[in-house]
């Protein structure tokens, strides 16, 4: 596998790692790395546009986290649980593009419920459920412009709140 290339910056109120992702497959394996960071009552938030690679991404942490079944868009069913196979946490996967407000409209998820005991993945999910903990993973993928193959991804990694503070989030480019 060719190395992800990864630079580290401050952001306000967090610690914030820049990645180079230069296919599917590195963006699958960094859902493996960032797997190994994560434990229940984390809480992910993805950003990016349309085929940006969240889904990809997610699909490395499922499979890094041991979870049951396929991780597939949750588009149409807002949510899917994903349950360990091995005693660790589930994985609850969202897909919050066609919901229009904030937490209020996504209540019916019962997310605060779930938060403690999970891992929570939300595509989407910026400005809609930012309110659960103050404690969260932020990432946006971009899509690196006049990339002849399309696949070339930028992708920041921001660790907000106490739980973020002190990690190296530098591991995700080993």
């Amino acid at each position: 596998m060719e190395d992800i290339s990864t630079s580290r910056a401050s952001a306000p109120n967090g610690v914030a790692v820049r990645l180079t992702v230069n296919s599917p497959e590195q963006m699958r394996e960094l859902g493996l790395r960032l797997a190994k960071l994560l434990r229940a009552g984390d809480l992910v938030m993805l950003n990016g546009e349309l085929g940006a690679g969240k889904t990809t991404l997610t699909r490395g942490l499922g499979v890094g986290l041991g979870v049951r079944g396929a991780v597939t868009s949750p588009t149409f069913v807002i949510a899917r649980v994903h349950p360990s196979l091995g005693g660790g946490p589930p994985l609850v996967h969202v897909d919050a593009y066609r919901l229009g407000g904030g937490l209020d409209e996504m209540e019916d998820l019962d997310l605060d419920v779930s938060l403690s005991d999970s891992v929570i993945v939300v595509e989407w999910g910026e400005g809609k459920v930012e309110e659960l903990t103050e404690d969260r993973l932020h990432l946006v993928i971009h899509r690196a412009v006049g990339d002849a193959t399309d696949e070339v991804r930028h992708v920041t990694v921001t660790g907000l709140g106490r739980r973020w503070a002190a990690a190296d989030l530098t591991v995700l480019a080993a």
